[in-house]
């Protein structure tokens, strides 16, 4: 006896890329050669068979119009020069954290000065900062200390960042987060 399962539920791959050749759909195409040039409408039984003779595909470029755009290319060409201008949007993004500095509002001058000097790197990078000043027991009754602290570090980093949140109070401590210019 084998241990044979049959999958009915096996996931079909959907095919990538644009339709090419025989994949068309249309039943007439606007044709662009392998040069450049535009070779007009005309039915796709045709577009394939000079496709063909040329020893190249008959890719959909812009199925969305009336009658679609197909161009005669090599369908591998161009599939790695979609992947090269994929790679290349990649590498131009940037990605911005959001980087988080604890304060408390009996924070030392020192501390305070090494942790806005992070900040400063941070944001020369391009990334957010997010200041949490944190208050236990009763401090929560001297939160105008938190507010003077919030507005020290607005005041020391003006010339590189902007607030976008304004300092508010979640819970037990205030929060703040400052972005790049």
């Amino acid at each position: 006896m084998s241990n044979f399962k049959p999958n009915y539920f096996q996931r079909r791959s959907k095919p990538r890329g644009p339709k090419a050749n025989e994949r068309i759909r249309a039943l007439d195409v606007q044709v662009i050669g392998s040069d450049g040039g535009n070779l007009g409408a005309m039915p796709l039984n045709k577009a394939i068979e000079i496709a063909k003779q040329e020893g190249l595909d008959l890719i959909e470029i812009s199925p969305n119009a009336n009658p679609p755009v197909c161009k005669i290319m090599d369908m591998g060409k161009y599939k790695y020069d979609l992947q090269k201008k994929a790679n290349q949007a990649k590498k131009k993004q940037k990605v911005v954290s959001l980087k988080e500095i604890k304060l408390r509002p009996g924070t030392e001058v020192h501390d305070y000065n090494f942790k806005i000097k992070n900040a400063k790197k941070f944001i020369t990078k391009g990334d957010k900062v997010k200041f949490t000043v944190k208050f236990k027991g009763r401090e929560m009754q001297h939160t105008e200390l938190g507010k003077d602290l919030m507005n020290r570090i607005i005041e020391e980093t003006k010339d590189i960042a902007k607030v976008e949140s304004q300092p508010k109070f979640e819970g037990r401590q205030m929060v703040m987060i400052i972005q790049p210019i």
